[in-house]
């Protein structure tokens, strides 16, 4: 671990140390990285004796209400006076997995206007949030390895009990594809051979994580395949489109789109995945590659977004016909970076 980092986390752990009512969040729409980093971190606070609170801006995924503790996070979305109330009293915000105020949705605003110390644990580049303390390292594999190390760090071996280590490992797990992407670091598996020393069972929370669907969620996957998946070989793109009305013929819920954007990287001479869902009020794209080619610079520079250099999200506010004509001359404008990446693929 970078020295700088650690002088961060040192800093940070002498915050919790003064703080007696803290509060970690997370961003809009949470993944496995999102969730895990929250409650893993939410667990050892509690553990320490602090009146800690959760909060997610909206619901979670089903797949991961499993996890321990789940049950306890606060979600800002249906419960707005209360969650103000928790933040009016918080001395402490710790904010996991993402660095923009944007990411918030409405939560955001109340973030900004909170006289409380503010302090960030992040794996994504560009903090937009600001905060007095920012602990970020791009090329670790999640938020939840950042999580680790710092309690590790502040609470010694003995703090990551089982109950911590079964959400850490959810949120490695999930953001790297089952280590299939951004996992190359040495450090991520002595991480994860940590986390296995304290007796979790990692088939069963694979289990847990990816053989939990529902049947019209495996249904909609297979539709979105078969029906709606575009490819464009020159392009060495693909991409799946889904509207509205198509995920309220399948009983969409949040969380059952999660992995779709990476099936057809599977597809042969596929190097660049998009996942086109309409929302109420825009249009969410998320973005995948293999290889050399950048998806954060895709994203930041056409959809208003950003993450890593194989993952990242945008978003649109045109309709979903024109986001799609977008995408197809944005995938054209980018053709020669996309045969480079081929070939060196």
């Amino acid at each position: 671990m970078k020295k700088e980092l650690t002088e961060i986390f040192s800093r940070i752990g002498e915050w919790v140390d003064q703080s007696e009512r803290p509060v970690v969040m997370t961003h809009l729409n949470p993944d496995g990285d999102a969730i895990g980093s929250l409650l893993g971190l939410y667990l050892y606070l509690k553990n320490s004796g602090k009146k800690v609170h959760g909060m997610t801006p909206n619901n979670f995924p089903a797949f991961l209400m499993w996890l321990p503790s789940a049950g306890e996070i606060m979600r800002y979305q249906g419960h707005e006076k209360r969650a103000r109330q928790i933040l009016k009293e918080a001395d402490l915000l710790i904010m996991v997995d993402f660095n923009d105020p944007k990411r918030l949705g409405r939560l955001g605003r109340e973030v900004i206007v909170s006289s409380a110390r503010k302090a960030i644990i992040d794996h994504h580049p560009d903090p937009a949030l600001d905060a007095g303390l920012v602990a970020v390292q791009e090329d670790v594999s999640s938020a939840a390895e950042l999580v680790f190390s710092f309690i590790e760090q502040t609470g010694g071996k003995k703090a990551i009990t089982p109950q911590i280590a079964e959400c850490i490992y959810t949120g490695i797990m999930t953001d790297t594809g089952c280590f299939s992407f951004n996992s190359s670091r040495p450090e991520t598996f002595r991480t994860v051979a940590r986390l296995l020393e304290t007796g979790i069972d990692k088939d069963r929370i694979f289990d847990r994580v990816y053989n939990n669907f529902s049947v019209r969620r495996m249904q909609l996957l297979g539709y979105a395949l078969h029906r709606k998946m575009k490819v464009m070989p020159k392009y060495h793109s693909a991409y799946v489109v889904l509207s509205l009305a198509e995920q309220l013929e399948f009983g969409f819920i949040t969380g059952d789109s999660e992995g779709f954007v990476n099936y057809p990287l599977s597809v042969r001479g596929v190097i660049f995945s998009v996942l086109v869902m309409e929302k109420a009020d825009h249009v969410k794209l998320s973005f995948r590659s293999k290889g050399k080619f950048n998806v954060n610079e895709f994203a930041r520079k056409y959809f208003s977004g950003g993450g890593h250099v194989n993952a990242a999200g945008g978003e649109s506010n045109e309709s979903l016909e024109k986001t799609v004509h977008l995408l197809e001359k944005t995938i054209f404008l980018s053709a020669h970076e996309l045969e480079e990446a081929f070939r060196q693929a």
